[in-house]
């Protein structure tokens, strides 16, 4: 009865601890105009509460994140949770088209969810057209009150947010685009937390500083929210330890090195345990697209130690080539999962479904445009287009027809030696992709195996493929095509690092695996904006499971109408 009693209050004590633990944390979106000098020119952007990058949000793992938006703008306007499960919460994840309406200039919405099993960094951003340029801040996930990060406290907490600028408005920059078939004007200059750095016109002192005292460790959280460039970053003469990738917790993995592409976050401790003085921190485009445009400048920051002269002449350091492939890869596919970790979910082993998908770019037929076609992207040669008169998930959830259709192939259309480029560019029947709003249909926990190939039929280059709603396990990543008899026998079923968004290498291929134990409409797409537009995406409809807790709930009454 003694030993009932005591299990009972240990049980009681944990109930009300883990109750304790969890708030309700509550902010106000006022998304309007902001005028920014930035590189010698005043431009007028899309911010929110005045500042860019937008407001940090900070909460602790069974928090809700409760967040008004008042749209002040005179843009259509929802945001995105990147990365957030959004379990039984579906309504709130963001994606124009796909699950809501967009919130109409002088409109409101509150987005609300639950942050369950993730800590780490992850990052909202608006999700309508290229309005993310400026619109986008940090949502950093804490551990429960009394659970330890899983590595040695830092010091200091600091988020490093990359993001990319134009001296033009960037709505304009799009349009003008898709409007030519074209590819989009390239940005003028990178940002390190909304500051581009010293290299830049008229920016001497729009350079972000990190003050670090000698013996202490600080741990940067990093976020790449710029548009259409992945990332080399470099701090001057020191090491990086990586802790952490998209909001899942990592083997300590040391490097002088990160790559980050578009949409993802890395975490590293960053020791100050050099010579008292300045270094520069750096970072430039990782372009693995030959003979394609990009913005080839660099922003930097720098990291000054408590007691170095102001006069001292910080240190740069050597950044990797724009198109140093094996750098990237080697980054890539070094991180492993901290098996064990806090929330670590083990790799299932029985698949349900089987997916070969390519990704690449190619050409649609535009009668306005200038020579009859713009550049067009495809999943398996569909080319995505959101709906106009009603969002996927109100669709789903109300049996609406006609809104998508339940097509998304398995595999492409046609086989095809997919990464020689000198054959696939001569052949006419590859480079047309059809426009459609196809989705895959899952059976609610399921478990799906995906192989992302990249395709050389209009260039080649990497792509980050974001998926919403859920982690993935990485098994595997290589260059060519993918092999389905020699490359299974490489899967890292162990240990693999998750993954809310997977760089697919440059003319190669990844294999993803994730358990679809979510109900609703989440979009996968590549996090290029560049590539977004032209269609390189499709959605899984997730089919509700058998009881309350695996169905999802109505909409919230104020869910904004198209």
């Amino acid at each position: 009865m003694l030993r009932l009693l005591f299990w009972l209050t240990c049980a009681l004590v944990f109930l009300a601890s883990s109750v304790a633990s969890a708030a309700i944390v509550e902010h106000s979106f006022h998304v309007k105009n902001l005028t920014v000098r930035r590189l010698c020119t005043e431009q007028v952007v899309t911010a929110v509460n005045g500042s860019l990058p937008g407001p940090t949000l900070r909460v602790h793992e069974g928090d809700t994140l409760k967040v008004h938006v008042f749209n002040k703008s005179p843009y259509n306007m929802t945001l995105h949770w990147h990365g957030v499960f959004q379990l039984l919460s579906a309504w709130a994840d963001g994606p124009d088209m796909v699950t809501q309406c967009p919130i109409q200039p002088g409109g409101k919405y509150t987005y609300q969810f639950k942050i369950l099993k993730q800590e780490g960094t992850l990052w909202w951003h608006a999700h309508v057209s290229w309005l993310r340029a400026t619109v986008y801040g940090a949502l950093i996930i804490r551990p429960r009150s009394g659970h330890p990060y899983p590595f040695p406290k830092p010091d200091k907490e600091v988020p490093i947010l990359f993001g990319e600028w134009w001296n033009a408005n960037v709505v304009d920059v799009e349009n003008q685009a898709l409007a030519s078939g074209a590819a989009p004007n390239i940005s003028d200059a990178f940002t390190i937390n909304g500051l581009p750095g010293d290299l830049y016109p008229c920016s001497q002192n729009r350079i972000f500083t990190l003050k670090v005292q000698k013996g202490k460790t600080y741990l940067l959280r990093i976020i790449n929210a710029a548009l259409n460039n992945e990332l080399f970053f470099k701090i001057a003469n020191h090491n990086m330890t990586v802790v952490a990738v998209d909001a899942g917790y990592t083997v300590p993995y040391v490097t002088g090195v990160v790559v980050i592409g578009t949409g993802q976050t890395v975490d590293v401790l960053l020791a100050a345990d050099q010579e008292v003085g300045s270094y520069y921190m750096a970072a430039n485009a990782y372009a693995s697209a030959a003979g394609t445009l990009f913005d080839n400048t660099t922003t930097r920051g720098i990291v000054v130690y408590e007691g170095a002269p102001s006069s001292a002449t910080p240190i740069m350091p050597l950044m990797p080539a724009f198109n140093d492939t094996p750098t990237a890869h080697k980054f890539f596919t070094n991180i492993t999962g901290l098996a064990g970790g806090p929330h670590w979910v083990p790799v299932p082993r029985q698949i349900d479904e089987h997916m070969f998908v390519t990704v690449g770019l190619g050409l649609s037929i535009c009668p306005t445009c200038s020579n009859g076609t713009q550049v067009s992207a495809s999943m398996n040669n569909f080319s995505f287009v959101s709906p106009t008169t009603l969002s996927m998930l109100q669709a789903f959830f109300f049996n609406v027809s006609g809104i998508y259709t339940p097509d998304f192939p398995d595999t492409p259309p046609i086989k095809f030696d997919y990464t020689n480029a000198s054959i696939n560019t001569l052949n006419p029947s590859l480079l047309i992709t059809p426009k459609s709003t196809s989705v895959k249909v899952l059976k609610y926990n399921s478990t799906v195996e995906m192989v992302l190939q990249n395709t050389a039929i209009l260039g080649v280059e990497n792509h980050p493929m974001h998926l919403h709603g859920f982690n993935f396990h990485v098994l595997a990543q290589g260059f060519g095509n993918y092999d389905p008899v020699k490359d299974p026998k490489k899967f890292n079923l162990v240990n693999p690092q998750s993954l809310n968004t997977i760089g697919v290498p440059v003319g190669g291929w990844a294999v993803i695996r994730f358990i679809a134990n979510n109900p609703g409409v989440w979009f996968m797409h590549c996090h290029l904006d560049v590539h977004l537009p032209w269609g390189l995406a499709t959605a899984f409809v997730v089919e509700n499971g058998p009881t309350e807790d695996s169905t999802l709930p109505p909409p919230p009454a104020d869910l904004p109408q198209c």
